[in-house]
């Protein structure tokens, strides 16, 4: 009985060691983006998440240079805030994946999202196929083909673990919906959080509005970026065509470490 106690002491004891680990490396990360000194390294993972071969034929034909808006966006923005870091961060493409995210249900409670996030984490550290240097951010891109006509699930950005999972899909007419998407959950990582109502999608007045002083308010004409959608009147959203009419809000701003205008 003495011994199995130990055991079960020791295994405790390693868990809660192996939780602060963890726990450490998620703020020394988090702390050294957010002092913004150097580029931060961002891989992309391509998946073919319905295996269909014209999915497959998309995923193929990408290359890093099909990503260059959302480093010209990052470039663009945190220039507005007086950032002095060019570039703000890179973007690489690593081969494809074949291994499948776990997944979780956008009413999943708080103890699932929690798990989920762990093993999240966990098959990344598992499936990562990057031979290049150590990722500050990996964000995992789910692709579908447009002509399944599927509502694609809600896509993540863990701050914690600096990962993401990208659902999108594979068709150049959606490039620059994805691109902005990919944006948003990259923000996330870098500790935004959103600025819009998950019960109607409508962005938050002010913080989730480009132009919150624009008078009149309505039409908006441009997003922010952790609102997701542009405001054109009462009842009236549109999603973003691309990063071009996307801004960093003040406030998203100075969560993810950028001075003040």
């Amino acid at each position: 009985m003495l011994r199995f106690f130990r055991f079960r002491s020791l295994r405790i004891i390693l868990l809660l060691v192996i939780l602060f680990v963890v726990a450490m490396n998620t703020w020394l990360s988090s702390a050294r983006i957010q002092s913004w000194n150097r580029p931060v390294w961002v891989v992309l993972y391509p998946i073919n998440a319905d295996g269909r071969a014209d999915t497959q034929a998309y995923i193929n034909a990408l290359s890093a240079e099909h990503f260059d808006d959302i480093e010209q966006f990052l470039q663009r923005e945190s220039a507005r805030y007086h950032v002095g870091l060019s570039p703000v961060a890179e973007f690489h493409l690593a081969p494809v994946l074949t291994a499948q995210p776990p997944e979780v249900e956008i009413d999943a409670s708080l103890f699932e999202r929690v798990f989920w996030s762990l093993h999240m984490r966990w098959w990344s550290w598992r499936n990562d196929n990057w031979n290049g240097p150590e990722p500050d951010v990996r964000i995992y891109l789910r692709y579908f083909s447009p002509r399944e006509h599927l509502q694609l699930s809600h896509s993540l950005g863990l701050q914690k673990g600096m990962i993401g999972l990208v659902n999108g899909f594979a068709s150049v007419d959606y490039m620059g919906t994805n691109n902005f998407v990919i944006a948003h959950e990259l923000m996330h990582t870098f500790g935004a959080s959103d600025k819009y109502s998950l019960e109607t999608n409508e962005p938050l007045f002010p913080d989730g509005y480009a132009d919150p002083q624009q008078s009149p308010l309505l039409p908006q004409t441009r997003a922010e970026v952790m609102a997701g959608r542009i405001k054109v009147s009462p009842g009236w959203l549109l999603m973003p065509k691309n990063l071009n009419d996307v801004v960093v809000g003040a406030l998203t701003a100075k969560e993810i470490g950028w001075p003040s205008l």
